[in-house]
């Protein structure tokens, strides 16, 4: 059985993505700031585990609490501010980096040990098309139209850094993924994908095999070319 750990797995895409992997046979640890809130991945069959990705000592608790790690998702994200150019700060730029990209570093540092004796080590980083600056500057894309500056840096931070795990860890599958425009909270439902669709990529990068890609940026339709 392949052992999954999934970040932000409480609801919207990484819920979805918990379901599916279970559907595919993964027993699944589903992370989550507050586990009194993990009924629905209860209800899935995965295993809730408490975890805050800015919290080094939760994430520690979190990968010491699994058995073994085969497959590990970093999923959880915020949105961060939103606001116009003229309320943008350092402050807003860290609590957003502080989920989406140093979230992600402590908990791959401290899940490389487990990792490391998995027989197919795979890594999946949830990103964004909203951090490819092809797709910001090109009209007529979804993400064309999106102004804000802590998300969209943020993102193309996770996409950057996906490629350089690849590079470092040359014995692990290390990909990330764009769900595309999904309907989540994060866009009031606006999106015109599924959370089904949105997990696509998502899903597909988690379960390939040792001779599967490494250091690709994937969407649902394949491989989003650099």
């Amino acid at each position: 059985m392949t052992t999954t750990f999934i970040t932000g797995a409480n609801r919207s895409l990484g819920l979805e993505t918990t379901r599916r992997l279970i559907e595919a046979g993964h027993i699944v640890y589903a992370g989550m700031r507050d586990t009194v809130g993990g009924d629905a991945v209860r209800t899935l069959g995965a295993i809730p585990v408490q975890v805050d990705v800015t919290d080094q000592a939760s994430v520690d608790a979190a990968i010491d609490a699994l058995p073994e790690l085969d497959v590990l998702v970093n999923n959880a994200g915020v949105l961060g501010p939103i606001d116009g150019i003229d309320a943008l700060d350092a402050a807003g730029m860290l609590a957003t980096f502080d989920v989406n990209v140093f979230g992600i570093v402590r908990v791959t540092q401290a899940a490389l040990p487990k990792l490391r004796v998995s027989r197919n080590p795979v890594i999946v980083n949830v990103a964004s098309g909203v951090g490819w600056p092809r797709f910001l500057t090109t009209p007529g894309t979804d993400e064309h139209p999106v102004p804000a500056v802590p998300y969209a840096s943020s993102k193309a931070a996770v996409i950057a850094l996906t490629v350089q795990y690849a590079k470092n860890l040359p014995e692990m599958r290390v990909n990330v993924s764009d769900p595309g425009y999904t309907a989540t909270d994060f866009n009031r439902h606006s999106g015109h994908q599924t959370v089904t669709e949105g997990t696509d990529a998502t899903v597909a990068l988690a379960t390939i095999g040792a001779d599967g890609p490494t250091g690709e940026f994937h969407n649902r339709q394949g491989v989003i070319a650099y």
